[in-house]
């Protein structure tokens, strides 16, 4: 078994195992884990004895809470040099996970979200337990869903995608499946024994039982009704106008985010359903992403829910109204530096 401080890297049999391992961090990334993982995989695309890939999280909490946001609040402040070159290598790896020529199994048990996502919900098999906790949170720290989760959102039934993306709804292990963020529930009990398996491909397909409902598929409905204006203005009328709790509660949700980030969101949600595959999405999600790093909403966001946990944001704009439409258009402009240019 090779070791690097927080990945282990190792290979039984002909399986070649990833274990995030930064478990008191909930297994937030780091540029050097996704370097690590990024070279483990090229090797073992290579080696003909590997005939399976299995991605993990140490310790009992979640596969990955996402990218380590205290690190690219310090770097944003500084200019964001170091978020640009932390996404120019997250965002590649991601994409090789989505074409991995080898069975890639990913195992989203407990919390996984954001960079976790794009390490696990692009892979060829993806197992969710009782226990997980998916969701692309971004939009609560000033940010733009990511690691390609634009895509999957936009491509979600109906307008869920659009509700979890601007609201950073967490998924249930149903919400997972029946999002397209999932393939197979397990229950917790049931790892060990997949984990032991000589063959964990055919082991998750063995071991998988039928999934608990989802709860967001119950609520189509108004969630669809609401979430299919076309402005972020129009959505609160329409789940204020509903009457329902549910749709209050959306709309106090997304009062409380960054109305440019918001708009933001909506704008790369409605693009991405648009576009090709997922390399055009993950060039689209680089450029919003390297705007962001030069607005204040993320620096801002990042503050008051980590640094601080004050809960207590100052927006910059404050009011959706004040977020002009050449706002929104910068985040979609050429970086400098220049673009990503996965799609070629």
């Amino acid at each position: 078994m090779d070791t690097h401080q927080d990945v282990l890297v190792e290979r039984t049999g002909s399986t070649g195992r990833l274990t995030l391992n930064r478990p008191r961090a909930l297994n937030s990334l780091t540029r050097g884990m996704l370097e690590t993982v990024r070279a483990a995989l090229d090797t073992w695309a290579e080696d003909d004895g590997i005939t399976a890939v299995l991605l993990t999280g140490a310790g009992d909490r979640g596969l990955c809470a996402g990218a380590d946001i205290r690190a690219i609040h310090d770097d944003a402040k500084l200019g964001g040099a170091g978020g640009r070159a932390f996404f120019r290598v997250e965002y590649p790896l991601n994409e090789l996970v989505s074409r991995y020529p080898k069975p890639y199994l990913a195992l989203m048990d407990g919390i996984t979200m954001g960079g976790g996502v794009g390490l696990s919900a692009h892979a060829a098999l993806r197992v969710v337990t009782e226990r997980s906790a998916v969701a692309m949170p971004e939009t609560r720290i000033g940010l733009v869903p990511d690691v390609g989760g634009s895509r999957l959102l936009a491509l979600a039934p109906g307008e869920l995608g659009t509700h979890i993306g601007l609201t950073a709804a967490t998924m249930t292990a149903g919400d997972a499946l029946y999002c397209g963020f999932a393939d197979h529930y397990l229950p917790s009990s049931a790892l060990p024994s997949l984990l032991a398996a000589a063959d964990p491909v055919a082991a998750a397909a063995a071991l998988a039982e039928a999934a608990p409902a989802s709860e967001l598929a119950a609520q189509r409905e108004w969630i669809d009704h609401c979430y299919a204006a076309d402005t972020v203005e129009e959505i609160l009328d329409r789940l204020r106008a509903t009457g329902l709790p549910e749709a209050k509660d959306a709309a106090e949700q997304l009062l409380g985010k960054s109305p440019t980030m918001l708009k933001v969101t909506l704008a790369a949600l409605r693009r991405a359903r648009d576009l090709p595959t997922l390399a055009a999405t993950l060039d689209q999600e680089y450029r919003i992403s390297c705007a962001a790093l030069t607005h204040p909403d993320l620096v801002e966001g990042i503050r008051a829910q980590v640094v601080d946990k004050d809960r207590d944001p100052r927006w910059n704009p404050a009011a959706l109204d004040q977020v002009a439409a050449e706002d929104v258009a910068r985040f979609f402009a050429v970086p400098e530096g220049g673009d990503l240019g996965l799609a070629g």
